[in-house]
């Protein structure tokens, strides 16, 4: 590369990539702040595609990424019962569902068993 070329470049400022770029990075950060800060890269995405832009999801991703950005994580609701965490309920039938007469052991899928 020629001196002379290079005072150009310099001079010259940005040219359309970096433009676009930090153009892109604004809108992310307002879509992102317009959020709450809960907006993860698809729903970036979608915003900005909604606003005119084209572009792909990986790059919103990498942009985001290079920004420090992260979208909130949606905490997954656990099961409530835990296993070992209490006694089991006493088995008084011993697994022995047979019956001598009617109306002594009942059985039934835990649901529920409909009396009157």
């Amino acid at each position: 590369m020629s001196e002379s070329w290079f005072y150009k470049w310099r001079k010259a400022g940005p040219g359309g990539r970096e433009l676009r770029r930090r153009q892109l990075e604004e809108a992310i950060r307002a879509v992102f702040e317009k959020s709450g800060g809960t907006y993860g890269s698809p729903k970036v995405f979608v915003e900005l595609v909604r606003a005119g832009w084209r572009l792909s999801v990986n790059t919103v991703a990498k942009v985001m990424a290079d920004l420090g950005l992260a979208g909130r994580t949606v905490r997954r609701r656990r099961g409530l019962t835990r296993q070992g965490r209490r006694p089991a309920a006493p088995d008084f039938v011993k697994r022995d569902f047979t019956a001598q007469e009617p109306d002594l052991v009942w059985v039934g899928d835990m649901t529920e068993i409909v009396t009157e």
